[in-house]
């Protein structure tokens, strides 16, 4: 039992340092598993022994992972992205196989070998890849489309591969390709009749099921019971001769069909997440250095096959389906890596002896090098994508071109980055006020829906330093990012206030956990929808037990002040007479940029004295550095932002002292 619990404290603490390490450099954690594994295994440090308990435990990763999917699987989906999904994946994984089949009769290996390890390499990495596309909200682009169609099909094709490997390992008795079939052909049978059983039974019964078990309103209940469905299906499938994850996927099929579906999807994700992380432990524990370094030029070669003709073959492929070059290529270089579900194969086929050791050992590392290079190809697949495609240099210049004509007469407008829902109820506001505006996004049916409508919204990426030039930045009066997402707000601050140091951004998030970080990137002012939800919810909360309006608008307003600085004062008067009446008398802000031989260069805060003229200096940017509380000591330099309030007529009389004296 000591020894046990040894065990499991450095498999906990190796993987939290490893996954922590791997979070703050911005790379995927299933990255620091295979790490973890590969330096406390058996055949590095040793401080993780080989145990037929820890892969039995690793296995479940497996099978959740494979539930998940099942809940992902959508017909309706399916059917909108059909010539992707079995078009384009099904020849990428088919031409996979078979060309890895080649490559391992060339080489001296058995067929069946071939075969599975041509499953294996077909696969890419989802959980890699889908993340990086979301980070870069590319999941609706062009090449994010196909990446997610040949992806979807990956998934797929692993139930049948699953089928297929210990298929293989009946099969070498020496009759060769007729007892594969007759083996494959049983397997089928059995795998169709298990199905349709489940299938037919499950679709009835899921249903009214679920809705028993949730009527009794209680939580632990209801983990339980996916529990229950999840490893019961996974155990029937087993029984009948086919794979645990192939249970689990069917039952993660049935559930989707059911309304339960994102509930489920989020209490399962604790243990599928623990669980897929020890899956990879376990795989990087199988990796043994000493055959690597024995056969290191091997390891490399396939390395550099492996992820370069992979990307290649699905460029091309790509290509021959219609994408155009800077697609295809952004396509490719996002699929040249190995995928989760390949070392599930290749487990499979390392345990069912269809792969002898040191061609297992030499796959498995390159597989598992490809899949530490996959971020940083990844990262780099814009730059390679316009300097191999002379297309995509003439596309883009064509697609800025067109938005800059959009954009050519706009003066004093707004740039708004994303027209969601927040975006386009910022626009009707505008709107009323008579503001001018322009909104970027690169959702084509979004656009065309807008556009049809008359709305003034055009394709492009706002994280882009042209695009933004493009949409009229340095003749705008403010830019507003809509969407909650603070890697490509990072990305549009620095882009914009390097443009434009004087033009004011605000930023949407969701929360107040990256405030900070986006304040001192140079954001003017950041909206957390958490704060103004909770703000909305005490107002009706408080006017329904009676309290007065004005002691709620009071009260909000206080909330509001404290929370954001450039409301300080703002709201004063909100409920009184002359709300309504003085327009120049009520009070705005503006950002005032000291040029070079500005008055106010060198001097301070106190000695300008702009508090006597009813002026009040809320905020100072310094090199996209925001000050909210300037003291009378603060001392004025070239190239800062002054932000000032007050009523437009001391606005102007303060702007002309700062720049005149």
């Amino acid at each position: 039992m000591p020894n046990t619990l040894q065990f499991v404290l450095i498999l906990l603490a190796a993987a939290v340092l490893v996954v922590v390490v791997f979070r703050l450099l911005r790379l995927p954690p299933l990255l620091g598993y295979l790490l973890v594994g590969i330096l406390i295994g058996p055949h590095a440090l040793g401080w993780l022994p080989e145990a037929k308990e820890t892969s039995h435990l690793a296995e479940f990763g497996v099978v959740f992972l494979m539930f998940s999917i099942g809940l992902e699987f959508s017909l309706s989906k399916l059917l909108t992205m059909k010539r992707l999904v079995f078009g384009l994946g099904s020849a990428q994984v088919v031409v996979t196989l078979l060309l890895v089949m080649l490559g391992a009769l060339l080489a001296g290996l058995d067929w069946r070998a071939g075969l599975a390890l041509g499953g294996a390499l077909a696969m890419s990495s989802t959980a890699i890849v889908s993340k990086m596309l979301a980070e870069k909200s590319e999941l609706n682009s062009l090449h994010g489309r196909q990446v997610i169609g040949v992806l979807l099909f990956q998934d797929l094709a692993v139930v049948p591969l699953l089928i297929l490997v210990p298929a293989l390992a009946q099969s070498t008795g020496g009759e060769g390709a007729d007892t594969l079939a007759v083996t494959l052909t049983a397997a089928l049978v059995n795998a169709s009749l298990v199905l349709v059983v489940i299938l037919f039974l499950g679709q009835r019964l899921m249903r009214p099921w679920f809705h028993l078990v949730a009527a009794q309103k209680s939580s632990e209940l209801f983990m339980l019971n996916i529990l229950l469905i999840t490893l019961g299906l996974a155990w029937i499938t087993e029984i009948a001769g086919l794979s645990l994850a192939l249970g689990a996927f069917l039952a993660g099929m049935l559930i989707s069909e059911t309304e339960y579906r994102y509930q489920v999807e989020e209490d399962i994700k604790p243990f599928r997440d623990v669980l897929l992380g020890l899956f990879f432990v376990t795989i990087g524990m199988m990796l043994d250095l000493h055959i690597v370094a024995a056969n290191f030029a091997w390891v490399a070669l396939l390395l550099v096959l492996l992820v370069a003709a992979k990307a290649l073959l699905v460029m091309a492929l790509a290509k021959g389906f219609g994408s155009e070059p800077g697609a295809a290529i952004r396509t490719g270089l996002h699929l040249g890596q190995a995928g989760e579900f390949g070392f599930v194969l290749l487990a499979q086929a390392g345990t069912f002896q269809v792969v002898d050791a040191p061609s297992l050992q030499t796959v498995l590392a390159a597989m598992v090098l490809s899949m530490l290079a996959a971020p940083f190809v990844i990262q780099r697949s814009e730059k390679l994508a316009r300097r191999f495609s002379a297309a995509e240099w003439m596309h883009q210049a064509l697609a800025l071109t067109t938005l800059a004509a959009q954009t050519m007469h706009e003066e004093g407008h707004v740039v708004i980055c994303g027209y969601g829902r927040s975006g386009q109820n910022l626009s009707r506001l505008l709107e009323r006020e008579a503001i001018p505006f322009i909104a970027l996004d690169f959702d084509p049916q979004r656009i065309r829906e807008a556009a049809a409508a008359g709305e003034s919204v055009v394709f492009g990426d706002a994280a882009k330093r042209e695009v933004l030039i493009a949409a009229g930045l340095m003749r705008a009066r403010a830019l507003v990012i809509s969407y909650a997402d603070t890697a490509s707000a990072l990305r549009i601050l620095s882009n914009a206030l390097a443009l434009r140091p004087d033009l004011p951004v605000i930023v949407r998030t969701l929360d107040d956990s990256d405030i900070d970080k986006l304040k001192r990137a140079g954001a003017a002012e950041v909206v957390s929808e958490i704060m103004e939800g909770s703000l909305m919810l005490a107002s009706h909360a408080l006017m329904l037990l009676g309290t007065p309006l004005n002691r709620v608008l009071k009260h909000i307003r206080e909330a509001r002040e404290e929370r954001y600085g450039l409301f300080r004062g703002f709201y004063r008067g909100i409920t009184d007479d002359a709300a309504d009446g003085g327009e120049k008398a009520q009070m705005r802000l503006q950002g005032v940029f000291i040029a070079h031989g500005a008055a106010a260069i060198g001097m301070t805060l106190g000695e300008l004295g702009l508090a006597d003229m009813a002026v009040e200096v809320t905020a100072v940017r310094r090199r996209n550095i925001r000050g909210l509380a300037p003291s009378d000591d603060t001392r004025l330099q070239q190239g800062d932002v002054v932000v000032l309030r007050g009523n437009a007529e001391n606005l102007a009389a303060a702007e002309i002292k700062l720049m005149q004296g």
